[in-house]
Order: structure tokens, then C-alpha cells, then sequence
């Protein structure tokens, strides 16, 4: 994993980062992923006009599912779907990896589910 003096990454063109589709969203569920090979969660988050978008993530370390529920997230949303177990991942939540432990990258509950972030 990554730590806070890993070295920068290659550079990338701006269009390739502005390719990268982010929007905020709102935990509706998140359950344990069953049979995962490390601990996970399948979540559903609510991207407002987007639809809702299901999410598989390895943050049970710091995250309970009571605690998600509810969470305003940040989530790349236009990534090819990836199976997961009997799960297919429509989105990828962005978090601050330290170690084995996930900061969840948020907005304010007042921004609008599907706003996007530029």
C-alpha cells in the first residue's frame, strides 16, 4: 500500500485525468462480501440522476456498515464494470490508503447526490 512518502506517479496528460468521471453519492446499503478472499463490502450508493451504482470495498478495517450508511462519498463513475465475486463494481469510492486503513474521500451532505467533482 501506499504511504505518505511513496514517490509521485508518472505524469499524465490533463485529458487523461479529465477523462475521469467523479461524483459525489450516498451510501443507501452496504453488506460484508461473502467468500471475498479479504475482508470487504458490497455497497449502493445513490449517484441522484446517475441511478444507483454498486461498489465492492476493502474498507472494513475502519468502516462499519451501520457507519457508511448515510456517508457522502467521492466515486469515479465511469470506469468498465469489474467482477467481484458474484458482484459487478459500477463505480470506484476513492479513499486515502494508508496502510491497511482507508480514509473515505467526502463531500458535504448538502451537495447534491450525482454532483459532479471537478
Amino acid at each position: 500500500m501506499d504511504s505518505p512518502s511513496s514517490p509521485l506517479q508518472p505524469t499524465v496528460d490533463v485529458s487523461v485525468f479529465a477523462a475521469s468521471d467523479l461524483r459525489a453519492g450516498t451510501i443507501l446499503e452496504a453488506e460484508p462480501l461473502d467468500r471475498a478472499h479479504r475482508p470487504a463490502y458490497v455497497l449502493r450508493i445513490d449517484f441522484g440522476p446517475l441511478g444507483i451504482l454498486k461498489s465492492t470495498a476493502q474498507i472494513t478495517v475502519d468502516h462499519s456498515p451501520e457507519d457508511l450508511v448515510g456517508r457522502k462519498v467521492v466515486a469515479v463513475v465511469n470506469l468498465p464494470p469489474m467482477q467481484v465475486g458474484r458482484h459487478t463494481s459500477r463505480c470506484l469510492v476513492l479513499g486515502a490508503v494508508h496502510g491497511p486503513h482507508v480514509g473515505l474521500l467526502s463531500v458535504p451532505d448538502t451537495v447534491p447526490d450525482g454532483t459532479r467533482i471537478h
